[in-house]
């Protein structure tokens, strides 16, 4: 069965750049849509940055100018490159993908294990 691993998080400065990865266990035959949530303590989780297949992309406002939402394809990787953190951007990152694994099957959707992002001095 696919699993979503996620990687990249850590503890960083104000105005400080990390890149997360989000990649599929398995070959799969193509990410739908790759969604990226955020959840901080003591607030609801919110959306933070998607990806469609064609390459569409949309933004928390919050967020816009700053974090990149990309993929890769050949690696069934998906990225959240994240630039001038900000001390608001601390919280746990997590990836959801709707995923096709195969041409004949439909969609199924899968969560990452969450990886934990610090913005602090």
């Amino acid at each position: 069965q696919v699993r979503l691993v996620e990687s990249g998080g850590g503890l960083v400065q104000p105005g400080g750049s990390l890149r997360l990865s989000c990649a599929a266990t398995e070959k799969i035959f193509r990410i739908n849509v790759m969604t990226w949530y955020r959840q901080a303590p003591g607030k609801q989780r919110e959306l933070v940055a998607a990806i469609m297949s064609g390459g569409a992309t949309n933004y928390a406002d919050s967020v816009k100018g700053r974090f990149t939402v990309s993929t890769d394809n050949a690696k069934n990787t998906a990225y959240l490159q994240m630039n001038s953190l900000k001390p608001e951007d601390t919280a746990v990152y997590y990836c959801n993908a709707d995923i096709v694994e195969d041409k004949f099957t439909l969609p199924n959707n899968y969560w990452g294990q969450g990886t934990q992002v610090t913005v602090s001095s």
